[in-house]
C-alpha cells in the first residue's frame, strides 16, 4: 500500500525544506570560500563556522534592497553609487545599512535612516538640515528595487516618494581604497541636470535596469511638495561633518 496524499505532502514539504537548507548552506559556504581567498586557512574555517552556526537576527530580517545613487552633501560633482539593505523597523522608520555594490566581497560604506514626512515635519529646525527628500530619486527612477516585480516595486515607491533620509558614509571609496577619515554627511539629487549620467548608464548596464523606463513607470505617481528644512545645500550653503580636538572629561 503507498503512501497516503497527507504522507506525500509532508514528504514532499521535508524534502523541499531540506533542499532550501541544503542550498543556503552551499550559498554561504561559496560565500565564505569567494571572501576568504588569501586569508590564513585558520581565519576561514572560523568565518565558515561561523556563518554557518551564528544567528544574525538584524541581518535576517533586512527585507529589502534598494539601489540609488548618492553626493556629498558639500560637493554635488561627488556622486557615488549605494547599494541600501533595510529593515522597516517602525511605521515611521527604516534603517539600512549602505554597500557599494550587492556581492559578498561588496565594501560597507554608510548607513541611512528613512522617516515619514510627518515625523520629519517634528524634528528639530537643527536636525531637519542632515536630511533630504526621496521626491526626486523616486519620481526619475533613479532609486531602483533591482529585482522586484514592476507593480510591486511601483507599490513600495508610491510610499516612498514621501520620506526623508538621513545619511552617512564612513567609506570615501571614490577617493580611497582603505575607510579613511570621519563619516561624511550625503544627500539625494533633486532635479534633472544634476545626476552622473554616465554613472547611473554604467549601473543600469550592471543591473539590468532601465532608469528612463522606471521614471515612465512612475509618472502616475504623485509628486509630493517637499517640507521646508530638507535639502539644506540648495539655499546654497550646507552644513558637513569635521574633527574637532578637545578637552576630555573625566
Amino acid at each position: 500500500m503507498g503512501p497516503t496524499p497527507v504522507k506525500s505532502m509532508g514528504l514532499g514539504f521535508a524534502a523541499g525544506l531540506g533542499v532550501a537548507v541544503s542550498a543556503a548552506v552551499g550559498r554561504k559556504v561559496v560565500t565564505a570560500a569567494k571572501v576568504g581567498q588569501g586569508h590564513p586557512l585558520k581565519h576561514r574555517a572560523l568565518d565558515l563556522a561561523s556563518g554557518l552556526l551564528q544567528p544574525k537576527y538584524p541581518l535576517e530580517a533586512m527585507s529589502t534592497y534598494l539601489n540609488g545613487l548618492h553626493m556629498y552633501a558639500d560637493e554635488m560633482g561627488r556622486q557615488v553609487e549605494a547599494s541600501h539593505f533595510c529593515i522597516h523597523l517602525r511605521h515611521d522608520l527604516h534603517q539600512c545599512v549602505i554597500f557599494d555594490r550587492n556581492a559578498p566581497d561588496a565594501r560597507l560604506i554608510g548607513i541611512e535612516y528613512i522617516t515619514t514626512e510627518e515625523r520629519f515635519l517634528s524634528l528639530p529646525e537643527d536636525e531637519k538640515r542632515l536630511w533630504h527628500s526621496h521626491h526626486y530619486e523616486v519620481k526619475s527612477g533613479v532609486l531602483a528595487a533591482p529585482g522586484v516585480p514592476e507593480l510591486a516595486e511601483h507599490a513600495y515607491f508610491t510610499d516612498l516618494v514621501t520620506t526623508y533620509g538621513k545619511t552617512f558614509h564612513t567609506w570615501q571609496y571614490d577617493r580611497d581604497e582603505f575607510p579613511y577619515g570621519i563619516p561624511q554627511l550625503m544627500m539625494g539629487l533633486t532635479k534633472d541636470g544634476q545626476a552622473d549620467e554616465e554613472l547611473i548608464r554604467k549601473r543600469d548596464r550592471r543591473l539590468g535596469i532601465s532608469t528612463s523606463h522606471k521614471r515612465a513607470s512612475r509618472a502616475d505617481i504623485p509628486m509630493p511638495e517637499v517640507a521646508p528644512g530638507a535639502n539644506l545645500w540648495e539655499s546654497g550653503r550646507t552644513v558637513q561633518t569635521r574633527l574637532e580636538e578637545m578637552d576630555f572629561k573625566r
